[in-house]
């Protein structure tokens, strides 16, 4: 994206090579061959939805529903599933095809990191350039990638990111706020190359809008601002009034974005709150805070947290512990729907010991996210060793372009390093420092054409090596759907069977049910999503598998009663095959959902209730089944 007036002091045309001539005319080609390799996976990824997935799809029906006060959340925030609500409305989606749908929206956002990827290349360049003609040290080698070398590596590690753990049958946020972070940071690389306050503004917009796809993003806004001030007071010199302007303008333009939700926020919640996700995840992470059904008088699993509930959930029964959600009217599995909610008044406590257990795992966790993305950091090592070298000046005058990203990428690891880390977490770190490293990589002087074109020939094959990876594995994927009979990736016959039993059964929207176990329960409720049910009363043994305790749990009959009580028409749990036969008076009662391995309990339907005609719902599947 160059802005008239604003063009860097590069190479002419032609001045190009004929590797690098043929590369920019390829470009549009190769976006094109990237997009369609990364659609297969909307049509053939695997079944990959856990309860986040579930807990984002349905604060996008209430923000369909126009239901505002369950849209307000204090663990997840409203841009995903505003994406979500958009894709249900543009493809027409009943509950038994709106996976495949939100698949597509996944897609959408793909193509939204594609650009927020150019983006940041450059502007990365950009700077490199502009800042080239003001370096007091004079650096006569040439860059070793020019602004198109370094837009396909960048789209190259997307590409692979997309096959790993920013896959699209993930139901997540974590893409999106990929995605809008990149265009915080390429303004910011714009704004040190312009001056111009338009850049400060665009990244603050770009910033609000993370926030509102994670919290995240509130303490990465401020960093940028402070790295905004620091860098163009010691780097570029730049007037204090304009700096801090600037960064005014910023904080302004965030406030503008993400001020509503967060006024919002506060008020339900009755104090100022910017969102409870990090300060949750460093209570159970590090502070060692009882994960799932904290309790008043459960002093022992506090760990290092000041615990003071203000609305715990209702323990109906101790031992087998029988919980009610009763008191949360959204979601479909309300434990996890707004676990802020159940937690609220948690105050986390720093916890050395914790934050040294914390640490040392994260370090591992980091170290294993390297080994499983070795196709960057090899690359690099290969071009030093083809002649290569870094020119990383630092000192105030230099052309020190590399360094805003590389420092924001360490802060974002030293950040989840503290608390979690997840390579979903972490990829954007990831991106922004090897490709600010890989921009600063300059030719050898003694041969610096042959470097030159080492290095780009290469970034091209990395490329071409990624939408290759990506169509191969689309093909497996395919193949193996179209042996299973299958309609798509989306399709989960576990899931879909289940809940079409449900529904033959009479179980249906509006009705209240009860799960047991976490499989059922917590990992993967999709199927009661499907079914229209909300899960209210849960009967929590946190082992899986299911059936040895089902066995040898003490008051069985007496959690039975409790859940029937409750209202709840059915008890589903996920057991393994085979166990479940219903001539044993331990499986007397228990249906098979289908051919699935999820049963359920009858609680509280009528006598004669059996399986009749199929709801309206499944027309949608049945179809795309044929």
């Amino acid at each position: 994206m160059q802005i008239q007036g604003e063009q860097p002091i590069t190479a002419s045309s032609s001045q190009e090579s004929p590797l690098q001539r043929g590369l920019r005319r390829f470009w549009p080609i190769y976006c094109l061959l990237a997009a369609l390799a990364t659609l297969g996976y909307a049509f053939w990824d695997k079944y990959q939805i856990d309860g986040d997935a579930v807990a984002y799809m349905d604060i996008g029906d209430l923000i369909r529903a126009h239901h505002w006060a369950g849209v307000i959340n204090g663990y997840w925030n409203p841009l995903y599933p505003a994406c979500l609500a958009l894709g249900h409305t543009l493809f027409h989606a009943t509950r038994y095809t709106e996976l495949h749908a939100y698949y597509m929206v996944n897609f959408g956002i793909f193509l939204l990191e594609m650009l927020a990827i150019v983006a940041f290349t450059d502007s990365l360049v950009h700077l490199r350039d502009i800042r080239e003609m003001a370096d007091t040290v004079q650096q006569r080698a040439q860059p070793l990638l020019d602004r198109y070398a370094l837009r396909y590596l960048g789209i190259a590690m997307l590409v692979i990111a997309s096959q790993r753990e920013l896959s699209l049958g993930k139901v997540r946020p974590d893409a999106l706020l990929q995605a809008c972070l990149l265009f915080g940071m390429a303004a910011l690389l714009r704004y040190f190359a312009t001056a111009h306050l338009r850049y400060a503004a665009l990244m603050g917009v770009a910033l609000g809008f993370a926030y509102l796809a994670k919290s995240f993003a509130f303490a990465f806004t401020i960093l940028c601002a402070l790295t905004l001030i620091a860098f163009c007071l010691i780097w570029l010199k730049h007037r204090p009034a304009r700096t801090v302007t600037a960064a005014a303008l910023a904080f302004a333009c965030f406030a503008v974005v993400a001020g509503p939700y967060i006024a919002a926020l506060s008020h339900s919640r009755g104090r100022l709150d910017f969102g409870d996700s990090g300060t949750l995840n460093y209570a159970w992470y590090v502070g060692g805070t009882k994960k799932m059904h904290l309790q008043r008088d459960e002093t022992a699993f506090d760990g290092s947290a000041e615990v003071h509930l203000k609305h715990p959930e209702k323990e109906l029964l101790q031992s087998p512990e029988v919980l009610s959600y009763k008191l949360l009217p959204y979601g479909t599995y309300p434990d996890w729907f707004d676990t802020s909610f159940w937690n609220e008044q948690v105050k986390t406590h720093f916890s050395p010991r914790g934050e040294i257990r914390a640490s040392s795992r994260d370090l591992v966790l980091v170290a294993r996210y390297l080994v499983n993305h070795p196709e960057s950091w090899l690359l690099l090592i290969v071009l030093l060793l083809a002649g290569a070298r870094f020119e990383l000046g630092w000192r105030p005058g230099c052309n020190a372009f590399w360094m805003t990203p590389v420092f924001l990428g360490i802060l974002v690891f030293f950040i989840y390093g503290l608390v979690n880390v997840e390579e979903r977490y972490v990829t954007v770190a990831f991106l922004a420092i090897m490709l600010a490293l890989f921009a600063s990589l300059r030719a050898s002087s003694r041969r610096e054409t042959g470097t030159v074109l080492v290095a780009t020939s290469l970034v091209f094959l990395l490329a071409l090596l990624a939408v290759g990876e990506s169509t191969r594995v689309i093909a497996e994927l395919r193949r193996d759907l179209n042996v299973a009979g299958s309609p798509g990736g989306w399709y989960d016959p576990d899931t879909f069977e289940a809940a079409h039993a449900l529904n033959a059964m009479g179980v249906g929207p509006g009705d209240a049910i009860a799960c047991i176990g976490t499989r059922a329960c917590l990992y993967d409720h999709y199927w009661a999503r499907l079914t229209g049910v909300r899960i209210l009363t849960e009967i929590y043994l946190p082992e899986a598998p299911l059936y040895p305790y089902w066995a040898a749990m003490p008051n069985r009959e007496l959690a039975i009663d409790t859940v029937r009580a409750q209202g709840a028409k059915v008890l589903v749990g996920y057991f393994s095959p085979g166990l479940m036969t219903g001539a044993t008076p331990l499986t007397a009662g228990w249906r098979e959902l289908g051919e699935s391995h999820f049963y359920a309990l009858p609680l509280n339907l009528p006598p004669d209730a059996s399986p009749s005609q199929l709801p309206p719902e499944r027309s949608g599947i049945d179809d795309a089944t044929k």
